[in-house]
């Protein structure tokens, strides 16, 4: 029993040898001793985070803030559109046309030949109506004659008058003394009556010549009626060569003229093709009824073309159309329904270009963005929604 007993104290002698030495442990002092704490700097990240959420909408909201007080000074549109003049040919006589001196997207100056047609049945018309003209001034020389002649057909006839007048007193004064028979005092008395008749006759002679002079026999020739009429007539047709040819009435550019050839008939008035005005070049531009409250004419505005995106153009409000697209529209708008929804309208504004640069090629329809400086800004009562009256007059 003795002998177990020594046996297992050996055995456990022997364990505690071979086990490992245990690590003294750590004093009190350094156990309990806190650690350098990481929390603070945790705390300054949680802070920073913080400062940056509530700077970041903060700074969104006075930029904001910003932009809207200062905004609304450039109203902006990119519903806008080059317009030009275009002015429809056509010809004032009708014929065959026997030259063209254009072609289809040709660039003419004004005066530039367009087309020419047949001349020579105009030629003849004028050739008539000199002809016309020639008698119409040797009829008036004829009237001016017969003036002439009337007045010295009255004058005879006055001293016819006299002569009788003279053979009847001295056939009454015979008869009277009886020295003559009654016979020859009836037959004076009626060459006396003859005479006074064909003086009357002479002197509405007179009267007709004269108004064939048109109450004037002193007139010039040109100034009688019908030489006017003649001249008139002549000048008619001379106009009417004249029309037979055709020349551009301004700098532009044809268009739609593909078709148009020689031998072709046209008649008067009859549309043939386009001439595109580059020399008188606007902005037709659809703003929002909203943006219009401090529009007006005179304000300054840039344009850029889309065909462009690089160049600016300096341009000028003209005008502010007389109501919206809608009401001049083929079948306007009719509100009074009970499906109505408030649309916000456009109204269009006319810009003329104050610096068109020659070098570009600007075409009627092409698209635009344009800007206007209307000069006035938001400003704060417009942002916290207290704007006075007088405010929004302007």
């Amino acid at each position: 029993m003795n002998a177990q007993v020594k046996k297992i104290d050996d055995n456990v002698t022997k364990l505690e040898m071979e086990a490992p030495a245990k690590p003294e442990a750590a004093p009190l002092s350094v156990a309990l001793d806190p650690q350098p704490a990481p929390a603070a700097p945790k705390r300054k990240r949680r802070s920073g985070r913080f400062l940056l959420m509530v700077a970041l909408p903060l700074a969104l909201l006075a930029g904001g803030a910003y932009v809207w007080v200062t905004g609304g000074r450039y109203q902006e549109t990119e519903n806008a559109n080059l317009q030009q003049a275009r002015i429809s040919i056509a010809s004032d006589a009708a014929g065959r046309i026997v030259q063209v001196g254009i072609a289809d997207n040709q660039t003419v100056k004004a005066g530039d030949l367009l087309f020419v047609i047949d001349p020579e049945p105009y030629r003849i018309a004028l050739a008539e109506a000199d002809a016309a003209v020639a008698a119409a001034r040797l009829n008036v020389e004829q009237l001016r004659a017969a003036y002439s002649q009337a007045m010295a057909q009255e004058k005879s006839a006055g001293s016819e008058v006299e002569y009788a007048q003279s053979q009847y007193d001295r056939a009454a004064d015979l008869a009277q003394k009886g020295i003559n028979a009654k016979s020859s005092l009836d037959e004076a008395r009626n060459d006396l009556d003859k005479a006074k008749q064909q003086l009357a006759v002479a002197q509405q002679g007179i009267v007709s010549a004269k108004a064939a002079l048109g109450g004037n026999p002193d007139i010039e020739t040109d100034k009688h009626p019908t030489v006017m009429s003649a001249l008139a007539a002549r000048d008619k047709a001379a106009y009417d060569l004249a029309q037979t040819t055709v020349k551009a009435p301004a700098d532009g550019v044809v268009y739609q003229a593909s078709s148009f050839k020689v031998g072709q008939y046209v008649a008067v008035g009859t549309p043939l093709f386009a001439l595109v005005e580059t020399g008188d070049t606007w902005i037709d531009a659809n703003f929002k009824e909203t943006q219009l409250t401090n529009m007006k004419p005179g304000q300054k505005a840039e344009i850029v073309v889309d065909t462009y995106p690089g160049k600016t153009f300096e341009a000028t409000v003209k005008a502010i159309g007389a109501g919206t697209g809608a009401e001049f529209s083929l079948l306007p708008a009719q509100n009074a329904t009970g499906n109505w929804v408030k649309v916000t309208q456009r109204i269009p504004v006319r810009l003329e270009l104050t610096d068109p640069d020659a070098k570009m090629a600007l075409r009627t329809g092409m698209s635009a963005t344009v800007t206007v400086d209307t000069g006035v800004a938001r400003g704060l009562p417009s942002f916290f929604g207290h704007a006075t009256a007088g405010e929004q007059a302007q």
